[in-house]
């Protein structure tokens, strides 16, 4: 697993996408971006997790964003949070994660169209 201000770094060069990809049990496609960061990140459980979620949302607005967020460890909070939003500070959910070892203290990615994708390929 690369290191979070690496992988960062490599996440900058994504604009658009001519390729996608798909998580055939959940029909929902989604980007190069996307798919280097969950090799990269080794966070496939968040592209499901924010697709499964994401999907069920649908309803609710077209767009979406998904925001993660490491947080200081305490013994009764979250060691991190995935909020989703419809961009306009609407927030539709929030998931607590007890334990990750996601590289990033921070990072924001799209659903819109049934596609997970990052900001800069929007």
């Amino acid at each position: 697993m690369m290191k979070g201000n690496e992988i960062l770094q490599h996440l900058a060069h994504f604009h658009g996408s001519s390729q996608f990809y798909k998580i055939a049990l959940l029909n929902t496609r989604y980007t190069e971006g996307i798919n280097y960061l969950a090799n990269a990140a080794d966070c496939y459980w968040l592209v499901t997790d924010a697709s499964v979620m994401a999907k069920s949302l649908n309803d609710k607005s077209r767009f979406l964003t998904i925001d993660f967020k490491r947080h200081p460890r305490t013994k009764e909070g979250p060691m991190a949070t995935i909020t989703y939003t419809d961009g306009n500070d609407m927030v539709f959910c929030t998931q607590e994660y007890g334990f990750t070892d996601f590289p990033l203290n921070k990072l924001r990615l799209y659903f819109v169209d049934n596609t997970l994708m990052l900001p800069s390929e929007y």
